[in-house]
């Protein structure tokens, strides 16, 4: 089921994908039509055949927004490509359905665009609900230092550094415009045009390290970037997805991907190594700590790498093509 919007000419397309989040979807799309007062905007919703409501409620409070009601769970990544496909603004706004817009960030944001050009591709600043920082609004790229660093702990032990912790860019807290390699997908704005040469998401990512790839493309075809503080929005984050080991194994299938499609023969070979090695360097770190600190939470964790480590067949050979 399809209903079409009734914006003609928008300067900006906004699309989400909801699957089980039907409330924090409504929170989300008011919150645009609260904010969005600068631009032309149509809404594109694409629902995951969520059980919970979603695509009905959407279409009694939003009649005028257009929704696609798919049958079947097609993921993130296809999701947002099927969506785009109906697009017709000059800018693509990728939105996740659990964020809040504030203080105008989509004007913000595509203001930000318009006088920075060059960057291709444009995010700006999460907080979580609390509105303290969630840092997880950009990304450095992975590197085998990068690894390293997550299979040994550094990164978590020294969180603020920059050599340390290079992928979430140290102790920065998203306060100034900055050049990165990876605007998340939760918030993330391109022209349309560039969208549709670049081919929208790689289809093989069902969720999660569809953005990176997609930046990093964009970054070959000589694509800078960026993110402005000046476009902040609530990010509440892993909504959708409740079982920590399926997350994870998820996560782990895109890294592992990324890693196959970016990275140079010789740092593949150290980056399979360092994966092999994740998930037992994850248990016995936790089960240190749950032995000599006696914390309960310590052995959960470590019983999830397990798991993980069982079920390796799963990630380490990546995303089927």
């Amino acid at each position: 089921m399809t209903k079409e919007s009734s914006v003609e000419n928008p300067t900006v397309s906004i699309i989400v994908i909801s699957y089980n989040t039907r409330d924090l979807t409504l929170d989300c799309i008011r919150s645009v039509f609260e904010q969005a007062k600068d631009v032309t905007f149509e809404v594109i919703v694409l629902d995951n055949a969520s059980t919970d409501g979603s695509a009905e409620a959407i279409a009694a409070e939003f009649p005028d927004i257009n929704l696609i009601a798919s049958k079947e769970n097609v993921g993130f990544a296809n999701g947002n490509n099927l969506a785009a496909k109906q697009a017709t603004g000059e800018y693509i706004l990728l939105l996740n359905p659990d964020t809040v817009v504030l203080d105008h960030a989509i004007d913000n944001i595509v203001q930000f665009a318009n006088a920075h050009p060059k960057a291709a591709v444009w995010g700006g600043r999460t907080l979580f609900g609390d509105r303290s920082l969630n840092a997880t609004s950009c990304w450095r790229r992975m590197t085998v230092w990068s690894l390293f660093c997550y299979v040994t702990g550094l990164s978590g032990i020294f969180p603020s550094s920059g050599l340390f912790n290079a992928e979430g860019y140290g102790g920065w807290k998203r306060d100034t415009v900055r050049e990165i390699d990876i605007v998340t997908g939760c918030f993330l704005l391109m022209k349309r045009n560039l969208w549709e040469e670049l081919g929208g998401f790689d289809r093989r990512f069902f969720m999660y390290g569809e953005d990176a790839d997609l930046c990093l493309r964009a970054k070959k075809r000589g694509g800078r970037p960026m993110i402005t503080p000046e476009a902040t929005i609530v990010h509440y984050g892993g909504q959708s997805e409740k079982v920590v080991a399926d997350k994870m194994i998820r996560l782990l299938t895109a890294k592992v991907t990324l890693m196959q499609q970016h990275w140079n023969p010789v740092a593949k070979v150290f980056g399979y190594i360092l994966f092999y090695c994740l998930p037992l360097s994850k248990i016995l770190t936790h089960w240190l700590y749950s032995t000599l600190l006696r914390k309960k939470d310590r052995k959960t964790n470590a019983d999830t790498w397990k798991e993980i480590w069982t079920r390796r067949g799963e990630w380490l050979a990546g995303f089927s093509a």
